[in-house]
This record gives structure tokens, sequence and C-alpha cells, in this order.
């Protein structure tokens, strides 16, 4: 039997987006996609979101910037990144050569860095859509985020949709009053999707010697620790929004998969996973069709939202 895994994202953008299976990897886990090139089939995947991007070249934070914790791992990295301008010349030449599609995950301190980004990427071969990272939790002081609330966030999509056609997806924090104020608010400025969620604010404590391990005190925490939080925000968000809902945390199998696009997840994105095993999300993808066949369905989309009470099962 035929499955069809085909999704959409951004299909009233300039340039639309069509992924051949909805199963992307996350920012910050996959580098600029060269590095995982060497080790596995990268063209088969859905979609490849490249780590974050600012305006400027930035060295991260000092070590130590990553740690181990039960379920998952914290992070500093600090959004370590070539720039903006060494992206255009150096990287996306080499992803207008490949077949999968690459989402440039971009960060910055203001409105106006976001949209200024957002139109040097605009038009650019090999670029096929741009993620706003507004939700980074280990660079501000103290976790805070700059997409903490509706205004600021719609502000920031608002900008950026108007100096770019690409697809836009806005990445949110777990960590907001109101998840889906913020994502009505993006959907309203121009956002074709929204991704979630991104990693929660955490901490650990060396305790022999009494100080927090991680250089930068706090880090994202990450892995299936936050699966349940994740599945429940895309459960919430996914019924009041119309745009697509991408979502990850603490992805690692097909299972997983099948959870989150149940909640009402149109694609998913592995992260943590990777750094384990890097072949994660191709052994979802070579799983998926007979998961989707075995619950009766032709297509993901089929799939999608089921869980939602009053829908049939």
């Amino acid at each position: 039997m035929y499955v069809d895994l085909q999704v959409e994202i951004g299909v009233n953008a300039k340039v639309p987006l069509t992924l051949r299976n909805p199963v992307m990897v996350a920012s910050g886990t996959f580098g600029y996609g060269t590095e995982y090139a060497r080790l596995i089939d990268i063209q088969r995947l859905g979609a490849i979101v490249c780590k974050g991007i600012t305006v400027r070249p930035r060295r991260g934070n000092r070590g130590p910037r990553i740690v181990e914790t039960p379920g998952g791992m914290l992070n500093a990295i600090g959004l370590q990144n070539v720039g903006i301008r060494r992206l255009v010349d150096e990287k996306a030449p080499l992803w207008v050569q490949w077949d999968v599609p690459v989402i440039v995950n971009i960060a910055g301190d203001t409105v106006d860095e976001f949209a200024s980004m957002a139109g040097q990427l605009d038009g650019v071969p090999g670029v096929a859509g741009i993620e706003l990272n507004i939700s980074c939790p280990n660079v501000w002081e103290g976790g805070r985020v700059i997409g903490e609330d509706a205004a600021t966030t719609a502000a920031i999509t608002e900008a950026v949709r108007a100096r770019t056609g690409l697809p836009v997806l806005v990445k949110l924090s777990p960590e907001v009053a109101d998840i889906c104020g913020v994502a009505r608010a993006a959907e309203e400025a121009g956002a074709d999707a929204v991704s979630l969620i991104n990693t929660l604010v955490g901490m650990k404590i060396d305790t022999r010697t009494g100080r927090p391990v991680l250089a930068n005190v706090t880090g994202g925490l990450s892995g299936p620790a936050i699966r349940p939080v994740a599945v429940w925000l895309v459960y919430a968000v996914s019924q009041v929004v119309g745009i697509p809902v991408v979502g990850m945390g603490g992805i690692a199998s097909i299972e997983d998969v099948l959870e989150f696009i149940l909640a009402g997840a149109t694609a998913v994105q592995v992260g943590t996973a990777t750094f384990a095993e890097p072949r994660t999300a191709l052994d979802i993808i070579d799983q998926l069709p007979d998961a989707v066949c075995a619950r009766g369905r032709a297509s993901v989309h089929e799939l999608r939202g089921l869980a939602h009470s009053g829908r049939d099962r």
C-alpha cells in the first residue's frame, strides 16, 4: 500500500515549501548539514534546519557548555556561528546542490536585526525557509527569551514577513505566560508555521565543588525529559492556529513522532537524539510508512490531530 508522506509548510508564502516527508532535523543539533553529510544520507530528510545564525559571527559561551542530565542534556553553546554574511557566501552555495531543503534559523537581539537577516536571505539559492529563533534561553541574562510575549513576537514576525517571500516559521518557547496567545500573534503577523518547543531553562550543580557545572550557570534542557511538555503544548497550540505546527522535544523513535502528529503536528524535528545516533531521523523515516498503514491511513496527514476530542479515531 502506497503511503503519502508529503507535507507542506508555507502554502501562502511566495515560495511555498513542500517536504518529501515530515521528519526534519532541529537547529543546533545538525550544524550546517555538512557535518552529517559524511555520516548519513541527508538527502532523505524532510528538511534540515541549520544552527542559529546571527548578524555577526559569535564564538559562543566559554566552557563547560554541555552536560548530560537524566533523560536529556543541558546546553549553553551561546549561538556560536559564522554569521549571516559567511552563511550566504559559503554555506548556501553548498545547499543549492542538495535535494533536501535547508531552513535557516536566525536569532537577533532586536526587531531590526531579525528583519535585516531575513532580507539578506530572501532569494538566496539554497535557502528554502527561515525559522525565527525568538526563544533561545541560553544567551540572554537569566534565561530570558526575546519573544516572551505576543506583542514582541508579532513585531518580529511582521518585520520579517515584510522582508521575505520565503516560508517563515516562528520557534516558540515553552516558558511564556500564554503560548497559545503567542502562537496566534505569530500567525496574525504573517507566520507560515510555528515550531515548538524550544528548550526549557535548567541548571546542574557539582555537589563536590558547590558550583554550577555550566560556565553560563543555566542552559537549555532538551531530550526525552521535556517530551510530555512538548506534546501537550503542540496539542494545545494546534487547536488555536490554522497554520502548520512543527513539533519537537525529545523525539527519538517512531512512537514519539506518531505522538506529536496525533497531537496536531504537521511535521516534526529530531534534535538531541541525533547526538547519540546520527541515523535517528532516517530510521524514523524508514518506519513511518508502515506505522501510518498499520493505523489504516493512506497518508501521514490523515493522522494529524486525531487525539483532539471529537475527531474520528
